[in-house]
């Protein structure tokens, strides 16, 4: 499965451009614009796999770091600064990774 699967390659162009410069990325603006806080659980759900390259259920660190790519190839990694802010932004239970329930809840409260 492709993530334009389940995002428009449009609106996924616009989110990628809006945070270009280091230190503009902003999960809940990114998942606004991308358009992913529309979806419904299911389809979320399946970005959240996407995501999630290792298969543990949980997005670590360094699948932040690389989080824009999963989105378009050519995209920038995201600084230590925005992978600790999208870090902390979504890990809730404060054990240093974010869960499908935490993301969940991220990307709804976009």
């Amino acid at each position: 499965m492709a993530i334009t699967d389940v995002l428009a390659a449009s609106d996924i162009s616009t989110a990628i451009n809006a945070c270009k410069a280091k230190d503009s990325f902003s999960p809940k603006t990114f998942f606004a614009t991308v358009g992913l806080s529309k979806k419904s659980p299911p389809e979320i759900e399946k970005v959240f796999k996407m995501l999630d390259q290792d298969k543990s259920g949980f997005i670590e660190q360094d699948e932040l770091q690389l989080f824009l790519q999963n989105f378009s190839k050519g995209a920038r990694a995201l600084t230590a600064a925005e992978t600790k802010a999208f870090l902390m932004a979504g890990d809730m239970d404060g054990d240093g990774k974010i869960g499908w329930e935490e993301f969940s809840a991220l990307v709804n409260s976009s």
